[in-house]
């Protein structure tokens, strides 16, 4: 047992081999439900998931009958989904015990992001044990849902690692894209030049060439977390992926692009992506993470796949998108943390001083971020918005900050609520609108015309500060307040009304 950092918490990190193997441990901690009855690739499964996963507290599902992959002879039956859509498996993820506040993993993520355990490479692994080129190309041999009944086709890629590597300097990326099947052997893919292998695209397309891409379908958690986390350029996700699990990633080669992957993967998929535009092929639309479909029907990106390896009998592993009230995906609750604690290592980094909490909830997925801090100096939360809002990390997170003092509990939306009705007056100066700044071409409040992201390489946000801390600028009073006292019990007097609960009838 390994205490993490300066943090005070302690975990055993894991490593559990492969995805087969997070599969064995979530069934032993009783955190997998397994469906036996034949379930609809079209629709149903998307559908199932939407209705059971609630906020963060149901199981993973493992799909073993899918209509049209069930006979004897498929060369995939099942799909694994669901993973790491509740704390207490994020929790396994990272080692430590079930019941552990977020707010810890936050802090344990902070330390994780901040080391590295470098990869190592063999020479061969269970994802090569078969190898289609050619001809035998389809993806549809795979059991890929269509997720959601207004979704433009069958989504493969949907929790899949998207590796690249920068023709610079060598580094590899993993990222969580989107992708459609359009043809056996095509899936245009959602690639924004703000993204890392958007960056990695852009490098490539000026030097004439295509992108090598490689997507790989089922691993351990620590990929799918790592992959959709906003990691620091230049700095790969395989050295981060082995700091979570505690043991370096083992990678192979692929076998037409020059790219390295995880050797125990279930899936790979290689290939490359052109910047020609008459490559370009129809994508979407899709339920993306707002919780609203994405405009659909344009042409995207599209990926040549020139060959795929595969384990025997592969798991598929996929996810669904867009989080509702009381309907929360695994991405939220992932980004939940990892957003969350990018944002605080960005704060620090800035040196903005006095920061004693930090946490954008899940229903959102980070967009929104509460910072409580420890204020000792008048206008100190236009700092905090000043430092995430610079940080790369703000691509598509941290649209509006409200940042609270230590009394607020910013994991109690009333309290921050409460914070926001008495302590904010836009009148002076407690609304700060920070306009036509970079965001997510995603979200439908953007107008259309700001939404390309072909044109302009990004969206458009108008972010929002609502500095909902007392204002030192007012001027104390008698006391020395600058506000009333609140009605909150003192602890003497708490203390004497609970040493009476029994007495009066109200329990222990």
């Amino acid at each position: 047992m390994a205490e993490t950092g300066d943090i005070h918490a302690q975990r055993r990190a894991t490593a559990f081999g492969d995805l087969r193997g997070w599969i064995d441990a979530l069934k032993r901690e009783s955190e997998l439900r397994e469906i036996d009855a034949e379930v609809d690739w079209d629709v149903e499964i998307g559908s199932i998931i939407r209705m059971t996963q609630g906020t963060g507290a149901s199981p993973a599902f493992l799909f073993n009958n899918i209509k049209d992959y069930n006979e004897p002879g498929a060369l995939s039956s099942q799909i694994f989904t669901g993973g790491q859509g509740s704390y207490s498996r994020l929790a396994m993820m990272f080692g430590l015990p079930a019941d552990t506040h977020p707010r810890e993993m936050v802090k344990i993520c902070r330390t994780i992001f901040n080391e590295r355990v470098e990869p190592v490479v063999v020479k061969d692994g269970p994802v090569k044990e078969n190898i289609l080129t050619g001809d035998d190309i389809d993806l549809l041999k795979f059991p890929v849902p269509k997720w959601n009944r207004l979704d433009g086709g069958r989504y493969i890629l949907t929790y899949a690692g998207c590796v690249t590597k920068d023709p610079d300097t060598g580094v590899h990326n993993v990222g969580i894209y989107r992708g459609m099947v359009s043809e056996r052997d095509k899936i245009p893919v959602l690639l924004w030049r703000a993204q890392h292998w958007g960056e990695h695209y852009s490098k490539n397309a000026e030097r004439g060439s295509e992108m090598p891409v490689a997507y790989v379908i089922g691993w351990e958690p620590s990929l799918g977390f790592t992959g959709g986390a906003p990691i620091q350029r230049g700095v790969s996700e395989y050295d981060i992926m082995g700091a979570i699990r505690g043991a370096p990633v083992e990678l192979i080669e692929c076998e037409t692009v020059p790219l390295m992957v995880p050797a125990s993967a279930e899936i790979v998929i290689e290939g490359y992506i052109s910047s020609d535009p008459d490559t370009f092929t129809d994508e979407g639309p899709y339920a993306e993470f707002t919780g609203f479909y994405a405009p659909g029907g344009t042409k995207k990106h599209t990926t040549r796949v020139t060959c795929i390896t595969h384990r025997n009998k592969p798991i598929f592993r996929g996810a669904i998108e867009g989080t509702l009230p009381g309907s929360f995906t695994e991405n939220a609750v992932m980004s939940s943390v990892q957003r969350t604690a990018t944002a605080w290592n960005a704060l620090e980094s800035a040196g903005v001083p006095g920061i004693t909490d930090v946490w954008g909830a899940p229903i959102h997925a980070g967009v929104n971020l509460t910072v409580q801090i420890h204020q000792t100096y008048r206008n100190q939360a236009k700092q905090v918005a000043a430092a995430l809002w610079g940080d790369s990390a703000s691509h598509v997170r941290y649209k509006h900050v409200t940042v609270v003092d230590e009394d607020i509990d910013i994991h109690d939306y009333a309290a921050i609520d409460w914070a926001v009705a008495f302590r904010v007056n836009a009148g002076e100066d407690d609304v700060i609108i920070y306009p036509a700044n970079w965001g997510a071409g995603l979200d439908p409040s953007t107008r259309k015309r700001d939404a390309n992201v072909h044109q302009f390489g990004t969206g458009k946000w108008n972010r929002v500060l609502t500095d909902a801390t007392i204002n030192l600028d007012y001027e104390p009073g008698d006391d020395g307040n600058r506000y009333p006292p609140s009605v909150r019990l003192s602890e003497e007097d708490s203390a004497a009304v609970l040493a009476r609960f029994k007495e009066l009838g109200l329990g222990d």
